[in-house]
């Protein structure tokens, strides 16, 4: 499974790795490289998330998911994405914005012999708005999970009051206001207050946009689940009829249009930090497209035919814990840098910190069975092991 899983990628990589060669030499293959590590890194816990939206859709919207999502991940986020927020913010229309990425100043300069603002200025002009929008995106879907009362938790101590208190219609959109305003007014400098006031409150509406539509259109009745059982040929077989229902129809494509939201959001850090490495957006288009796309998305299905979110009970609650701090490091960047080794780190811990508790978790119900079938009667429950 894992050679058709990963297959892909691994030969799309090796080809754009190449072409990065033929563009800039051995140093366009070195940051395409990095770009492309650092991209995975960073995104981890978007796999996770994305696997968990994946597996309630049906086969043809999984399908869509890997092909047309790839080409919008690839093409619209890393390619088109950055000169479109150039366009916008600084009034340039699109040949002058491709002409300025393609045309960096000597020596890494923020301005050209003339005095106008390079590419990457322009980019890091317009983090403010970027940062607000996909900070008030992922602080929802944060909220609507820590302040869902569910069955299983994790942080207990801490998820099950949050699940109570989240028995109040709307309290995810007050505190991600709330949020919003006192950022604006504290953290934003004083020229940024109004774009960031607007782009969080896009940000705002378009998760519950298309969070609504999804939930709209959500099918109800008998339908499949994921089981362990697996091919030859890498195909996971579906049992059913459950309680799980895999959306298609409007359904599916509302999901599908919130899973793309989603991972454009998940790619905002990934883009800004990119900027970082090199402002060429052939390299960054190739690094993080063609490599840290295709990786994340063979890494979303692989979760999902592995049915490894099952397997491992709380690694979504550790994704979505990632994803909480993503959202305020996001917020806080609208003012003062975040090194991307601090975004990244932050939610590999929380991933890890998950899947440890995870096989903890499973190991202590394996021994629970064993104790339950060596003494069925229960006789012995009391005494000490």
């Amino acid at each position: 499974m894992i050679v058709r899983v990963f297959g892909l990628s691994a030969l799309v990589s090796l080809a754009a790795l190449a072409v990065a060669f033929g563009y800039a030499g051995w140093t366009g293959l070195v940051l395409c490289a990095i770009l492309g590590i650092l991209e995975v890194s960073l995104s981890f816990d978007n796999a996770v998330i994305n696997a968990t939206v994946l597996a309630r859709m049906s086969d043809f919207w999984q399908r869509m998911f890997l092909t047309v999502g790839v080409i919008i991940a690839v093409f619209g986020m890393r390619l088109i994405f950055p000169l479109a927020i150039v366009w916008i913010t600084a009034g340039l229309d699109p040949a002058e914005a491709m002409r300025l990425a393609l045309n960096p100043p000597p020596d890494g300069a923020d301005h050209f012999a003339d005095g106008s603002p390079s590419y990457e200025l322009l980019l890091e002009e317009a983090n403010p708005q970027i940062a607000s929008f996909g900070g008030m995106f992922l602080l929802l879907l944060f909220l609507n999970f820590v302040l869902t009362d569910r069955e299983r938790t994790w942080l207990t101590w801490l998820e099950r009051p949050l699940g109570a208190i989240g028995k109040l219609e709307t309290l995810s959109i007050v505190i991600a206001a709330s949020s919003l305003l006192v950022f604006a007014q504290y953290v934003a400098a004083d020229d940024d207050r109004t774009t960031v006031l607007v782009a969080g409150l896009l940000g705002i509406i378009v998760y519950l946009l298309v969070d609504g539509l999804s939930s709209l259109f959500e099918v109800s009745g008998p339908g499949y689940e994921v089981t362990d059982t697996v091919d030859d040929t890498g195909h996971v077989h579906l049992s059913g009829p459950t309680t799980v229902t895999r959306a298609v129809g409007k359904a599916g494509f509302f999901l599908f249009l919130y899973l793309e939201v989603l991972d454009a959001t998940f790619s905002f850090d990934g883009v800004i930090g990119a900027f970082a490495i090199t402002a060429d957006p052939i390299l960054i288009a190739l690094g993080l497209g063609f490599i840290g796309a295709m990786f994340v998305r063979s890494i979303t299905i692989y979760l999902v035919r592995k049915g490894t979110l099952s397997q491992y009970r709380y690694l979504e609650h550790g994704a979505h814990w990632a994803i909480g701090a993503l959202a305020v490091i996001l917020l806080v960047s609208i003012a003062h840098h975040i090194p991307e080794v601090i975004t990244g780190l932050i939610g590999v811990l929380f991933i890890g910190a998950s899947l440890l508790s995870s096989i903890r978790a499973n190991r202590r119900d394996a021994r629970t069975a064993a104790r339950r079938q060596a003494d069925p009667t229960g006789a012995d429950a009391g005494v000490p092991r």
